[in-house]
């Protein structure tokens, strides 16, 4: 196959002390990961190999690490790095799409939540 296909890790949450205010992180939230990822596989996909492919699996626990790792002050600069640790670990992706939710930004106001998406393209 010379094409290439998507693979989504849709909602992917976990607990973690991003933000700039101190009391985030004191008290951390719930972050929440949307990775949307074109991948050209490395064999053929007839050939039902793993290898050839992205392991969802393992891109989980790329963006876990990542996530629950240090702190980041902007979740802009968080999802990048998302983006290029799952591009570093595969290198059958060609663009990683990450989309982050913050629900409890400190918003002098009523909202669901902040999100941000970034979309990066392997090698830049």
């Amino acid at each position: 196959m010379s094409g290439t296909y998507t693979i989504l890790l849709s909602n992917c949450a976990f607990f973690a002390r991003h933000g700039v205010m101190r009391e985030e992180e004191v008290l951390g939230q719930r972050f929440f990961v949307d990775a949307e990822l074109e991948v050209q596989p490395a064999g053929p996909l007839e050939e039902d190999a793993l290898e050839s492919t992205v392991d969802y699996g393992v891109a989980f626990k790329v963006i876990e690490q990542i996530v629950t790792g240090r702190r980041y002050f902007l979740i802009e600069a968080l999802a990048m790095e998302v983006a290029r640790s799952l591009e570093a670990r595969f290198p059958q992706i060609r663009r990683a799409k990450i989309t982050l939710r913050k629900p409890n930004a400190p918003v002098a106001g009523v909202l669901d939540y902040v999100q941000v998406t970034i979309e990066h393209r392997a090698g830049e």
